[in-house]
């Protein structure tokens, strides 16, 4: 197998669904024993996310880039970054090393021009959708990407004050299926859960669309470059 450079802690909560995602994976299709070769560089989400604010992106691009080539200089094969909104840099990252980067928009095009989705709603920070680094590498795809056109203050405030902390609150739930019911009502086809906490909060369960979890997916995707 291969070994997989995994950029994390941002926020630490979606780092441990990713890690059980992979290996979830992996155990799933060799069987037995069989785990994910990892190497995870988790990173402190508060100076980033303070970066964010800021819109200080080359500091970031930076520090995100100098990460990957850590994880390349101990021997990681691909690149992962365990993040949409952080994304943004992802030019900087790929400049920087000579491997893979695997990035999260793709597997989540596939899967939903796979069934047949091109008007789709995407959901995630304000940063993932207000800003074009993401909708444009889904339209690279042949997606119609739309995103909600209220809210989105509400639903980034969610993210950032309640679920990289771990916290799941029933009323923020109903916040984000009223958004996706809006999304609906807009001709979206389908929902992608673009911040990759927001999987804690909404499922199929919930959601009136079909729900495209990016990090399930992106997951996934890690899973099969370390098999090959």
């Amino acid at each position: 197998m291969k070994t997989l450079g995994l950029i994390g802690g941002m926020s630490h909560e979606s780092t441990a669904h990713y890690y059980s995602a992979i290996n979830r994976a992996v155990a799933r299709t060799m069987g037995g024993l069989h785990s994910a070769p990892i190497l995870l560089h988790s990173l402190d989400f508060a100076p980033i996310a303070q970066m964010q604010r800021d819109n200080d992106w080359d500091k970031a691009g930076a520090l995100l880039a100098q990460s990957a080539k850590t994880l390349e200089a101990a021997g990681a094969e691909a690149i992962v970054l365990a993040t949409n909104t952080m994304h943004i840099v992802a030019p900087a990252i790929e400049t920087a090393i000579d491997i893979p980067f695997l990035h999260i928009a793709d597997p989540t095009a596939k899967a939903l021009k796979d069934d047949g989705a091109q008007r789709v709603g995407l959901l995630g920070t304000s940063f993932t959708m207000e800003k074009d680094f993401y909708t444009a590498r889904l339209r690279r795809h042949g997606l119609d990407p739309i995103v909600p056109d209220v809210g989105i203050t509400d639903l980034n405030a969610i993210i950032y004050n309640e679920l990289c902390r771990g916290i799941v609150t029933e009323q923020s739930r109903q916040t984000y299926i009223t958004a996706i019911e809006r999304l609906a009502a807009n001709g979206a086809q389908a929902v992608i859960l673009g911040c990759t906490e927001i999987g804690m909060l909404i499922s199929d369960d919930d959601s009136p669309l079909p729900v495209y979890d990016t990090t399930q997916l992106h997951a996934e995707a890690a899973a099969r470059f370390i098999m090959g």
